[in-house]
């Protein structure tokens, strides 16, 4: 066909190429992604990148984008980043023809601040792999979409790919993203890095790909909720009280495990946080989010025993291993009262995860040059690293899977003892994760979630604003768990959780988050602060299906379907959010989630106020009523309180609930002519 495509495009990126940006010294680069691929693959590779650029430039660019295909296994396009640092900026320093055009930019430069991304030269934002979107061609194609969308017009994202602008209506989402969604038979980490290498898949992590990550902060609060109500669960400790005197031992100080050691500060815990970069540790030491820093095994636990004996909170990173770590506590005899790891273990053989005995430099040039050696090291490990845990845990310690995929990590790494049933992970594993026995039971099933919310002026004083109001739309009395976030956010800014722009974090259920909403709103409409976005971590109530982590606490076996978060998207969707992603992976990795979120724009208008009213009930009910139909007691009791307080508006379906002995009499009953050998 003899056509000429950019007489038919008016919105495309430039014909003449940009100037080929310097980069900073010290920022971390991504290693090299292996994705085996073909002649042909490489081939059809270049041919998908060339797409974004001008007929006129493809010899020139081919070259680049081969060079950059051989030498980091993937195509990012950096010609086409724009030069120097990139950052959130106040939202009316955007061009736009509507303000969630704005907004978005904001959300988007935010996730890739040097402060904030993991790597941000190459988009990725946390995870070791969530990203933004693919690649540069694409970054500065979907600023151009946004900067001349409309409030009656749609921007499909399709795995960081902008597929165009869409007519719809005023109430409908001005962007709907999709990231990495496989069919089923596909649906491996072998197709999708071959997939992500060609260019047609993105790994947006729970909220990189969603352009609603605002760094450590994010996640922040719910692991402070992890880490106390272990405490409240295993420890003893009471309602009112708190981690002090406790030791929390873990790994990972990259974007989400970079709330770590600020969380145990907070419960007041004394904590060791092994890290193998020591870029991630200056990162969160600069920043606050850690209290103290060494390469000695025997200065990190001085300093801990001394924190813990005081019963004063402090957070360690240790720079090594945290298998070393592990070793020396069992030799030296230390208690450990919390333990887990959080390290990228949905990616282990990407460098998610660095095998005992190498420094953070030798695994990122053995994962370039000896990829398969480097595989049989991490397992090695993984099955080292799951001995000392069992040691741990025959003397007391309490160990949770953090929902990385750790303990499918070491399933995969060759230890069947690992699972539930001794041979496979359709049981589960014998350790619990944080969701199964903390999160599920003591906040999802009652809707309580990680709602957040930026104020896109980018001026604290409007952040001061919203932690005040918020406040005034808790009702600390009402349960425990209205208590724990009305403190958490009256501390907010004494803890100095921002990192990025102007975000703020808050656990709340369908009617605090409903409340605030309205409130923010009004807020803006009386020219109180500037506009609002708000959003929340897809790792919640209903935003997210995963078998391991967030529907672990579904005990009916609904925990392999992918119904919840589909509907959830869908959902939001409808109800005229205007921004709806949904993800394939999340923080367990390729076909193992299914995960949604939403951003809403809050402007002051009526037309949002209804937009509210509607989607952020929907938004965590939904959840709430898919774990009462699992048999989940809070959200049973949460779902009979709605149906009571909502009547003729909404009706949840309750399940009757069987007597075990009435069903264990009948299946004496059955034959068992046909069950599996």
């Amino acid at each position: 066909m003899d056509y000429n495509p950019q007489d038919a495009m008016i919105i495309k990126l430039d014909y003449e190429l940009p100037e080929y940006p310097t980069f900073v010294e010290g920022i971390r680069r991504a290693p090299r992604r292996e994705s085996h691929l073909t002649e042909s693959d490489k081939a059809l590779a270049i041919k998908n990148a060339l797409r974004y650029i001008h007929p006129d430039h493809h010899e020139q660019m081919a070259m680049e984008f081969a060079k950059e295909l051989d030498e980091h296994g993937r195509i990012y396009g950096y010609r086409f980043r724009p030069q120097g640092e990139l950052h959130g900026k106040p939202i009316d320093q955007y061009k736009g023809n509507c303000i969630e055009g704005k907004a978005f930019q904001v959300m988007i430069d935010n996730n890739l601040d040097f402060d904030v991304a993991l790597y941000p030269y190459e988009l990725t934002t946390y995870g070791e792999t969530g990203q933004v979107c693919q690649n540069w061609m694409q970054y500065r194609l979907i600023k151009k979409y946004l900067e001349v969308l409309t409030d009656d017009q749609t921007l499909v994202i399709e795995s960081g790919h902008p597929l165009g602008l869409f007519k719809s209506h005023k109430t409908s989402p001005r962007v709907i993203i999709t990231n990495g969604l496989m069919i089923g038979m596909f649906d491996n980490q072998q197709a999708f890095n071959r997939a992500a290498a060609l260019g047609v898949a993105n790994y947006g992590q729970m909220t990189a790909g969603g352009w609603m990550y605002i760094g450590p902060q994010g996640i922040v609060h719910g692991t402070f909720n992890t880490l106390l109500n272990a405490g409240r669960l295993v420890l003893g400790v009471p309602k009112e009280g708190n981690l002090a005197g406790k030791l929390y031992v873990t790994s990972g100080l990259g974007g989400m495990s970079g709330a770590q050691g600020k969380a145990a500060d907070i419960a007041g815990a004394a904590s060791i946080i092994a890290e193998v970069d020591i870029s991630r540790i200056m990162t969160r030491y600069t920043q606050g989010w850690v209290d103290k820093y060494t390469d000695s095994l025997e200065e990190a636990l001085s300093w801990a025993l001394e924190a813990q004996k005081a019963k004063e909170p402090c957070a360690i990173a240790y720079h090594g291993n945290v298998v070393d770590l592990l070793e020396f506590l069992l030799e030296k005899n230390i208690h450990v009262d919390l333990l887990s790891d959080q390290t990228s273990c949905h990616v282990p053989y990407d460098g998610g995860y660095c095998p005992q005995g190498l420094t953070f430099e030798q695994r990122t040039e053995m994962l370039d040059k000896d990829p398969e050696g480097f595989k049989e090291l991490v397992n090695k490990t993984l099955r080292h690293h799951y001995e000392l845990i069992c040691k741990m845990h025959d003397q007391g310690t309490y160990f949770f899977d953090y929902g990385n995929s750790f303990l499918k990590a070491v399933y995969d790494a060759g230890v069947p003892e690992i699972c539930k049933n001794g041979h496979d992970e359709v049981d589960g594993f014998i350790f619990p994760s944080y969701v199964e026995d903390i999160l599920g039971p003591c906040l999802f099933d009652y809707g309580y979630g990680p709602f957040r919310w930026c104020c896109l002026s980018g001026k604290p004083e409007d952040l001061d604003a919203t932690d005040a109001a918020a406040m005034e739309c808790i009702d600390p009395n009402a349960r425990y768990q209205d208590r724990d976030n009305w403190i958490w956010v009256r501390d907010a800014k004494k803890n100095k959780l921002v990192v990025g722009t102007q975000c703020r974090i808050l656990y709340q259920d369908a009617y605090g988050r409903t409340k605030i909403a309205l409130k923010f709103n009004e807020m803006v409409r009386q020219g109180k602060i500037g506009p609002v976005m708000l959003g929340r971590d897809h790792h919640d109530t209903s935003g997210t299906d995963s078998t391991f982590r967030e529907t672990s606490n579904i005990k009916d076996g609904s925990n392999i379907m992918a119904d919840m978060a589909v509907q959830c998207f869908a959902g939001n969707c409808a109800r005229g959010m205007s921004l709806v992603a949904l993800h394939n992976g999340g923080g367990t990795g390729i076909g193992k989630a299914i995960n949604g979120g939403f951003g809403m724009v809050l402007d002051g208008s009526a037309r949002v106020d209804e937009i509210l009213k509607v989607s952020m009930i929907w938004d965590v009910m939904s959840g709430v009523a898919r774990r009462s139909w699992a048999r989940n007691e809070h959200s049973i009791e949460t779902c009979v309180e709605f149906n009571q307080s909502h009547p003729g508006q909404y009706h949840v379906t309750l399940p009757y609930i069987a007597d075990d002995e009435i069903v264990a009499k009948a299946v004496k009953t059955m034959t068992g002519h046909h069950e599996s050998k």
